[in-house]
């Protein structure tokens, strides 16, 4: 008798309510036989569970039912109340009442270990707190949503989708949302959505959403694999960028050999190094770079006449 498969079974069941016998036991690799005595070892402890027969039964707990703290272990209750204070410090809204409420059950004095600011320079925090909560109360309410949003060349269009996770990325936060334009899964960087609205108009559950919301992320630009050499007097910045295995000091100079997605941003952050960054490969990466350095000459050049 395994006593672990057992907590398993019980957290299994106030997950997802109702199961079969053959579910659980597909789930934990045993017999069908051996999950009806796991079924029978519960309910001897005093765990309110029971099995149905006929359609739609199956094994579930009673309604109501309340997991008491003394099952958890001292660490366990400490993981759970580390998992709210990390929501609270990622502003993320009403988790102070269960925090206590927490604490009092547990009887564990929790120290104030984590504070985050994902608000940007020059932002408003209220107007920015707002778009998250809306963002939030739409996800988990599956309504769907309008706003204007602008592109990476500052382009306009009204969109409506149906919001389905946020995503915080290389400093930035996006929303992974299913596009009803462009009738396809789309990442919307959270600072570029204005005039946000959540509608009366509900949605389905995605069941087939893209396997991984990185990978979608990756799609938004071609990969290339670039080697960049910078001078010791931006180090720092390398380092806050990128991991250590792709860097090589040599003693004179810093090497960067890495693929990243070719997008805005890559042009944008080799480009704010200006004469402290050299492109080593590809010679098309340059060649590019070199396009948009004229450009901005030109148009500076213009705005001076």
């Amino acid at each position: 008798m395994s006593e672990s498969r057992l907590f398993k079974i019980l957290y299994y069941l106030l997950d997802k309510g109702t199961v079969t016998a053959p579910e659980l036991a597909k789930k934990f690799e045993v017999s069908v036989r051996t999950i009806y005595r796991d079924i029978d070892m519960l309910s001897g402890a005093g765990i309110p569970v029971y099995t149905t027969t006929g359609h739609g039964g199956g094994i579930h707990l009673l309604d109501n039912f309340v997991l008491k703290k003394s099952l958890l272990s001292e660490q366990e209750m400490q993981d759970i109340l580390i998992g709210v204070q990390s929501l609270s410090a990622v502003q993320y809204p009403d988790t102070d009442g269960v925090m206590s409420k927490l604490k009092a059950t547990f009887q564990i004095a929790e120290s104030d270990w984590i504070e985050i600011d994902f608000s940007r320079w020059g932002s408003i925090v209220e107007k920015e707190k707002q778009y998250f909560e809306m963002l939030k109360r739409s996800i988990l309410g599956r309504q769907e949503i309008q706003f204007l949003y602008y592109n990476s060349l500052g382009e306009g269009s009204q969109r409506r989708c149906q919001p389905l996770k946020l995503v915080y990325k290389d400093k930035a936060w996006y929303l992974y949302a299913y596009c009803l334009k462009r009738n396809d899964y789309r990442l919307f960087r959270i600072s570029r959505i204005k005039e946000l609205l959540v509608t009366d108009q509900y949605f389905k559950s995605h069941s087939e959403m893209k396997e991984s919301v990185f990978s979608l992320m990756e799609e938004m630009g071609k990969p290339i694999t670039i080697e960049l050499s910078f001078p010791k007097e931006v180090s720092y910045r390398v380092y806050d960028t990128f991991e250590d295995d792709v860097i090589k000091w040599n003693g004179q100079e810093i090497r960067v050999n890495v693929t990243l997605p070719e997008t805005e941003w890559l042009y944008s952050f080799i480009m704010s190094f200006g004469n402290q960054i050299s492109i080593l490969y590809p010679v098309s990466l340059k060649e590019k770079i070199i396009e948009r350095y004229k450009i901005a000459l030109k148009h500076f050049e213009e705005d001076t006449r």
